[in-house]
């Protein structure tokens, strides 16, 4: 059966405000809750349906994907991830939304934390301003941070050496604790161990039971050639370490071009603006232009060239990222024909004779635009 347009199943226009998306799916998800539609298929499945959609049109990233491409703009390859729905109406379903999630879509709910094991750590952002030359061509700096590492004394558990954790005596070691309301059966964190399971009696003294210190992070980060401002480059586990001896979260270190005097770019294609003067627009002949390797190119004029005219250097443009640096594209070279602006006798002169032999029209007529 094919798919349903995500605005359809949750009945909103294209241009709908969040505001509006999340009320349409709350009013769906509680009418086709399978806790008040045991055993009802076509329920079950509006949910699933209704679940997917929020999800998508609640991240505006994926939301953008998806009016320009389609189901094929979002579509993972795998399970789906419910986070957004869980997060925005966690108030609603609480931690029973862990248990649908897992048993209808094959994972991307939530569940315990004690159940979950050790969490990841948080991921970090770091942001660089480098030089449009670097961008093009790549570059490595040096960046410094400070971050969450594991304790060195209790190596992230939290406990003091000798001691250790028992189970949590309000959940038993589920983290969380569950009441019945109605329709749903509502599971919340547990209030005692925030959702672990289980309580430390005897904290390290080193990092008073939290399992992390705070460590200063000095990296060398590869920029690779291409890279244009809003690109990221990620570094596996030099984010945050995470609780109770879980692994580090990522670094992202977000990258921001600063512009050229003389380049603008487009993609990985380049464009500047060389001006000529009236004789070698009329005349034509060799001009000399600059690329971004700081070479100097000979580039022909065609004589009887126009203002603005465009003229293409083939391969002379941007790598194209994690591409080989011979993968490139173009520079496009705009030309601005120069009048001159004060003249002396013999020019004034030399211009007149110009004029006459060219036979100038003192009384032209309108012409249209062109693009």
């Amino acid at each position: 059966m094919a798919k349903r347009d995500y605005y359809e199943v949750l009945g909103v226009s294209k241009g709908a405000a969040q505001d509006e998306i999340k009320k349409a799916y709350r009013k769906l998800a509680v009418a086709n809750h399978p806790d008040k539609n045991p055993g009802d298929a076509a329920a079950e499945e509006r949910f699933k349906e209704a679940s997917e959609a929020y999800e998508v049109l609640s991240n505006e990233q994926k939301r953008q994907a998806y009016d320009q491409y389609g189901f094929a703009g979002v579509d993972a390859g795998g399970a789906q991830d419910y986070s957004n729905v869980y997060r925005d109406f966690s108030d609603l379903f609480g931690g029973g939304f862990g248990d649908i999630f897992g048993s209808f879509f094959g994972g991307g709910g939530r569940s315990s934390q004690a159940s979950r094991g050790p969490a990841v750590g948080s991921s970090l952002r770091y942001d660089i301003e480098i030089d449009f030359k670097d961008a093009v061509f790549g570059t490595k700096v040096d960046v410094s941070y400070t971050h969450q590492i594991h304790c060195s004394t209790c190596h992230g558990s939290g406990v003091k050496s000798g001691s250790g954790k028992k189970i949590c005596p309000t959940c038993n070691g589920v983290g969380q604790v569950r009441r019945n309301s109605g329709f749903f059966s509502i599971a919340s964190t547990c209030p005692t161990c925030g959702g672990e399971g289980h309580i430390v009696e005897n904290p390290c003294g080193e990092c008073h039971g939290s399992g992390l210190m705070r460590k200063q992070q000095k990296l060398k980060v590869t920029i690779p050639a291409g890279v244009d401002t809003g690109n990221r480059i990620s570094i596996s586990g030099m984010g945050d370490a995470g609780p109770n001896g879980g692994p580090s979260g990522d670094l992202f270190v977000y990258v921001n071009v600063r512009p050229h005097a003389y380049f603008e770019r487009s993609g990985t294609d380049l464009y500047c603006q060389i001006p000529i003067s009236i004789t070698q627009a009329a005349l034509g002949g060799d001009i000399e232009v600059m690329t971004i390797d700081d070479v100097r190119v000979k580039v022909a004029v065609p004589a009887g060239t126009q203002n603005g005219k465009v003229l293409r250097l083939r391969n002379k443009g941007v790598p194209k990222l994690r591409g080989s640096l011979d993968q490139r594209g173009d520079q496009y070279i705009k030309l601005i024909v120069e009048t001159p602006r004060k003249l002396n006798r013999e020019a004034k002169k030399l211009m007149s004779q110009l004029a006459e032999v060219l036979g100038e029209n003192k009384n032209p007529e309108p012409v249209p635009f062109t693009e």
